[in-house]
């Protein structure tokens, strides 16, 4: 049985400490706990056994599969999806006896990027626009917008729409979403698509 609060859904389960922010339309589920002064968009979806830590922004519809950690630092855009047991770390060089609380490096998602089930995503990266990482992938540096990465450490293994399929450029750099049939241009190493 959910709860309605301040027009958010919250399972009796969850944990909402005290300041932060959950936006309209959004669900939380069993066992999440959502940190003082993190704040989450409308109409997200947190899935079971999730922990948003203090810090933590969520945009608007992003989704979170069950048992993500998002770490303080990762600062996530609209329509971003984490697939199950991603991990977000926000230390370089953690050690148990050593506080490194002032050392914490951040993490952008942007706008409508995939992260696959079970993908580390190490600290102080940037993973560009509608980037797709591929599932059980180690980012470990920056992600170009519309790339897919593979593997660990993650690599880039080819262009990817806005749809989530995978683009093939002709040889005056030009290529179609299968699905939608929106364009998308390759220049420079640098994929953008066109209005």
């Amino acid at each position: 049985m959910m709860e309605m609060m301040a027009g958010y859904y919250v399972h009796p389960t969850a944990v909402l400490d005290d300041g932060c922010s959950i936006g309209k339309g959004s669900r939380i589920w069993h066992f999440t706990h959502v940190m003082s002064n993190a704040t989450i968009g409308e109409n997200c979806v947190l899935g079971q056994n999730v922990m948003v830590a203090s810090g933590v922004t969520l945009g608007d519809n992003v989704k979170v599969q069950n048992n993500v950690s998002i770490f303080t630092g990762v600062h996530c855009e609209d329509d971003v999806f984490l697939g199950p047991s991603v991990v977000f770390t926000n230390v370089k060089n953690p050690r148990s006896a050593i506080s490194r609380k002032s050392e914490f490096k951040t993490t952008y998602v942007k706008k409508g990027a995939t992260i696959g089930a079970n993908s580390t995503i190490i600290c102080g990266v940037s993973i560009g626009e509608y980037a797709f990482v591929a599932a059980g992938s180690v980012v470990t540096h920056d992600v170009l917008p519309y790339s897919l990465v593979i593997g660990n450490p993650a690599i880039p293994s080819g262009w990817i729409s806005e749809y989530a399929h995978r683009l093939q450029f002709n040889p005056e750099g030009r290529a179609f979403c299968p699905e939608t049939q929106q364009e998308y241009r390759l220049i420079e190493n640098r994929v953008s698509r066109i209005l």
